[in-house]
């Protein structure tokens, strides 16, 4: 996910997003930890989506931006 796709989403979509993520991240490593990942680098492509999501919303905190579950600012 690139960093202009994710300053176009909304506070709440990009935590929800952040969820799905590390949801799919942890799955990636049991499997890989179980048998051998067909690709291990998705695993590194899921670590550095996850620090984007997270760099974005800390940007936003320190521009002075409340940052709720529910997405209202």
């Amino acid at each position: 996910m690139e960093q202009k796709v994710i300053r176009e989403l909304t506070s709440a979509e990009i935590l929800e997003r952040m969820d799905e993520e590390k949801r799919q991240l942890t799955k990636l490593k049991l499997n890989h930890a179980v048998s051998p990942l067909e690709n291990p680098n998705k695993i590194k492509a899921y670590r550095k989506t996850i620090a984007r999501l997270e760099t974005e919303l800390r940007r936003r905190v320190l521009k002075g931006e409340t940052i709720t579950k529910t997405g209202k600012i």
